[in-house]
């Protein structure tokens, strides 16, 4: 039977009405079946939910205790739910098989003609100044927000993006509920990092810590710089970096605009867990390397010298020519160069012989080139240095390679010498 709208009704039973809409919108509805029947369902519901959303924007004292803990049951009844199983394979503990966000389609909610509205009513309902904020606190409580979060697993980009802003306005709107908001979040982080556990939102989710970081009170909570080491950082060793990177980048950087000390220990983190077999995360790693070092004061740049630029060393030396070619882009960073020539004593002989193996080693052409423009820079801030490193690392690997049992020979006397040192004790 049709339902009245809002306007056909008088004022004092259009909560009533209210309440009946909101009870037949919690009805769910088959969206692979396509009967006559169900359409019209489909339809009806559609329609009633569009009207609520219109309802509770435009019109005044429509909020009761009542419709508060109606409105809860009809937004948890439609968006709850079990989330559909990747399309793409892999399962929920498989954090290499199942839905890649750079490579694979997502699965689009089929019901999401009703899901989009029911979003934006819920979106609408906790922005609007019209429901008592204390009574909402108390319904949109912990297991609310921790339903939310496991929602924003979903594979639906459409959805993943509504519930960034829901979660980021409740954030907003109930400071008693922030700690709670932002403790869930790290849950759902420490069961990526250290559970191996497959999360769709990781990177909506950093999207709200960015602006939360963002308005972080000086001097930063302990609370907050064991967020940055225990969360942030150890968030680089997920397989699946490159669907979050630039969020997580941007998180880390807010960190550094607020505490400059703090570089360090993210620089510390980077080179800890520098990836050693995806050449694509090694690029990664490179870019929020050089960004990191840009906003990191000199003075303490000047302690992490021999790490940075071993891994510099590396990188020049590896085989993905990508990797190899970022790595060298390094000198067209006018800080990069100064530190060379400040500290040459310290940079040339970690950086020199990787240089002068390239010739050897390396088949891309465009790396030869970046790193002869490389080795002239070194020539012109001290090519005196420069050649005697060369020419140390040659002498010292020109020399005829020891045999295996030679080898063998010398491991052995040194393991010898040691246990005689040990006995004197």
């Amino acid at each position: 039977e049709p339902i009245a709208s809002f306007r056909e009704v008088p004022p004092d039973k259009r909560r009533n009405l209210f309440i009946k809409k909101l009870r037949l919108c919690s009805v769910q509805f088959d969206f692979l079946s396509e009967s006559a029947s169900e359409n019209l369902g489909k339809e009806m519901k559609r329609q009633i939910l569009l009207e609520l959303v219109d309802h509770i924007t435009t019109n005044k004292g429509w909020f009761s205790e009542r419709i508060l803990t109606e409105i809860v049951c009809m937004v948890s009844s439609n968006i709850f739910r079990a989330l559909a199983p990747s399309q793409s394979g892999g399962d929920n503990g498989d954090s290499h098989g199942g839905y890649d966000g750079d490579e694979d389609e997502p699965a689009l909610d089929p019901s999401w003609p009703h899901l989009q509205i029911v979003y934006e009513f819920l979106l609408r309902f906790i922005v609007s100044t019209e429901p008592d904020a204390k009574m909402m606190k108390r319904q949109l409580n912990g297991p609310f927000i921790s339903s939310l979060l496991r929602a924003c697993s979903s594979e639906d980009p459409r959805e993943r993006e509504y519930l960034k802003t829901i979660l980021h306005r409740v954030y907003g709107k109930f400071m008693s509920l922030r700690s709670f908001i932002r403790k869930s979040i790290n849950h759902v982080f420490y069961s990526v990092i250290y559970e191996h556990e497959r999360h769709n939102g990781i990177g909506e989710l950093l999207e709200i810590l960015g602006s939360i970081i963002n308005g972080f009170a000086l001097p930063l909570k302990v609370e907050h710089k064991k967020f940055l080491r225990n969360v942030l950082i150890p968030l680089h060793k997920v397989p699946r970096l490159q669907s979050f990177h630039q969020q997580l980048s941007y998180c880390i950087t807010q960190f550094i605009d607020k505490d400059q000390s703090l570089s360090l220990v993210i620089i510390g983190g980077l080179l800890k867990f520098w990836p050693l077999v995806s050449s694509s995360k090694e690029v990664l790693f490179l870019n929020e390397l050089e960004e990191i070092i840009e906003t990191t004061p000199v003075t303490q740049l000047r302690l992490f010298l021999t790490p940075i630029f071993a891994r510099l060393s590396t990188c020049i030396n590896n085989q993905h020519f990508q990797v190899a070619e970022r790595a060298l882009f390094f000198w067209n960073n006018d800080l990069i160069g100064n530190l060379t020539a400040d500290h040459k004593e310290v940079v040339f002989p970690i950086i020199a012989p990787s240089l002068h193996r390239i010739k050897e080693i390396h088949w891309n052409t465009t790396v030869h080139s970046l790193s002869l423009n490389v080795t002239r820079m070194l020539l012109e801030i001290d090519a005196d240095l420069y050649t005697q490193i060369v020419n140390e690392y040659t002498a010292a690997h020109s020399a005829a390679p020891l045999s295996k049992q030679e080898q063998r020979q010398q491991k052995w006397m040194r393991i010898e010498q040691i246990a005689q040192d040990n006995s004197r004790r």
